[in-house]
């Protein structure tokens, strides 16, 4: 091999290496599953008689939003995507503010200060079609789509009603998709990983429980509750899909957890989110 055409070799692989990004290539062994916990912003101006409350009846009135990322030795899982697309954010960064939504921080940065990209991403699971939680859907498409029948055709209707914005997910149409029928999902086939069916909110509404190696197991709830006070009087929303179904889907999971003696974070709840580290550290 010639001189010339060593160099040409070793400085075509020095780029190659330059373009493998820093975080990737700082990326962690992962031997047990572990919870990246993504800032999605906030809601706030709700009326608590949407969820059957007066003010004075609930500790705190505002929402936070969040997106995990469960990340297991088999895979990765996306879990609930945020209230604002990245594409919103202007080039400054600076916060955003649509109607009672806010955001100061996009989601794929976030993202990549854990290592990873939306192509690194194996699955991407929803816990509703709720605007708030499908923002950057679409950023996933390659990702396999785990979701209920009764959420798809929900999602994908030609005239879908409720608080739903489908250009958020619509080109998980054409994605590799799991479609579950009213059942959960072993994801990795060692149950530390689960897709929980927990319809009512929505006809195919999900939760995800996840077994921790040191925290120990956790659910997370998605909007199966929005306030720890809905555990405590067992109010339901005045906007459920099906009340009757939430009812029993919080006793299937209230069931559960006891039995696995799991903790249960609720993905609104402001008080649950200030005691646990967001991403790039993680909770495992």
């Amino acid at each position: 091999m010639s001189m010339r055409r060593t160099i040409v070799l070793l400085s075509a692989a020095a780029a190659l290496m330059a373009a493998i990004p820093e975080a990737q290539s700082q990326r962690p062994t992962v031997t047990s599953p572990r919870i990246y916990i993504f800032d999605a912003g906030n809601i706030r101006g709700l009326d608590p008689k949407l969820f059957n409350f007066t003010r004075q009846e609930l500790k705190e009135v505002d929402f936070v939003n969040i997106g995990y990322l469960i990340v297991h030795p088999k895979g990765t899982l996306m879990f609930d995507v945020g209230a604002v697309p990245d594409s919103h954010f202007k080039a400054d960064g600076a916060p955003i503010t649509e109607g009672i939504m806010s955001a100061s921080k996009p989601l794929k940065p976030q993202l990549a200060a854990a290592g990873y990209s939306p192509a690194d991403i194996t699955y991407l699971a929803m816990s509703h079609y709720h605007s708030d939680h499908t923002a950057n859907a679409n950023d996933f498409a390659a990702a396999t789509w785990i979701v209920q029948k009764a959420e798809r055709d929900f999602m994908l209707a030609d005239k879908p009603q409720g608080i739903i914005q489908p250009t958020h997910y619509s080109a998980l149409r054409n994605a590799k998709t799991r479609i579950l029928n009213n059942e959960d999902l072993d994801v990795f086939g060692d149950g530390s990983v689960v897709v929980m069916s927990t319809p009512g909110h929505t006809p195919g509404h999900q939760s995800l429980f996840v077994r921790l190696a040191k925290r120990g197991p956790v659910v997370l709830s998605g909007d199966l509750y929005h306030y720890p006070e809905e555990r405590t009087t067992g109010r339901i929303p005045t906007f459920e899909f099906n009340a009757d179904q939430s009812k029993a889907s919080r006793a299937k999971v209230e069931a559960f957890m006891k039995q696995n003696k799991a903790e249960l974070w609720i993905e609104h709840d402001i008080a649950t989110h200030a005691k646990l580290p967001k991403a790039p550290a993680f909770v495992e």
